[in-house]
């Protein structure tokens, strides 16, 4: 048998148009979701192109590399301010958000992220807009752009709460853009002795979230030991 071959291209629109209803709240909905993947693709691009950038990482890193690097640079910051042992201590009593981000912050030194997301979240929820950082930079480094974009503009949403390293969020192209002022020389507790402080934990079952790590007065003092040692 023959097959028909289109000879115009208006036999070939007629071939290629879909059957059924195909009503104007479906071309809507079409063009939000292209709008939508257009404007992610914009995103990804320019925080590709600023990965570049003079105050930024090399050239060749790439962008999940720059992710990590700079997650694991805030969490030391946040583990050596100088309250940040006495949040935790209190946390167990006041469940204070800045108990919360420190205490995320060396699980994500050892590289315990069980719970260490949950815990980020309660510390921006709470109005820790290094929280919110730290959440856009995990979800960077997973390449889950949705999320991280959804992270990026609670960052602006907590700009003007206090915040160290010289936090900016700038107009970006379908959102906003985060750029983060490292310490150039900042102190550095080895991950090795985080690891070790973490061993012991005690840990609760989380309903939907399976199983939560906490903090405790004894990993406070230990914190404070290992940042006083490393001074």
């Amino acid at each position: 048998m023959r097959l028909h071959q289109p000879r115009t291209l208006d036999d070939v629109l007629a071939r290629a148009r879909i059957n059924g209803d195909y009503t104007p709240g479906h071309r809507a909905a079409s063009r939000r979701r292209i709008t939508d993947q257009l404007l992610e693709l914009r995103w990804i691009n320019a925080l590709t192109v600023s990965a570049g950038t003079p105050s930024g990482p090399a050239p060749d890193m790439l962008l999940h590399e720059q992710a990590e690097e700079e997650l694991r640079a805030v969490s030391q910051g946040v583990i050596h301010q100088d309250d940040a042992a006495r949040c935790i201590a209190r946390f167990e009593t006041a469940r204070d958000p800045g108990g919360a981000l420190a205490f995320t912050c060396l699980l994500m030194l050892a590289d315990r992220e069980e719970g260490a997301q949950f815990w980020h979240q309660y510390a921006a929820s709470g109005g820790q807009a290094i929280g919110a950082v730290c959440l856009y930079l995990m979800h960077v480094r997973r390449g889950e752009w949705r999320d991280a974009r959804y992270w990026a503009k609670q960052v602006e949403a907590l700009e003007d709460e206090l915040c160290q390293y010289a936090l900016v969020s700038t107009p970006g192209s379908g959102g906003v853009e985060v750029r983060l002022a490292l310490p150039v020389a900042a102190a550095v507790v080895p991950e090795d002795a985080v690891r070790e402080a973490l061993e012991d934990l005690d840990v609760d079952q989380v309903d939907g979230l399976g199983t939560i790590l906490q903090p405790s007065a004894e990993l406070a003092r230990q914190l404070n030991d290992l940042v006083t040692a490393d001074r």
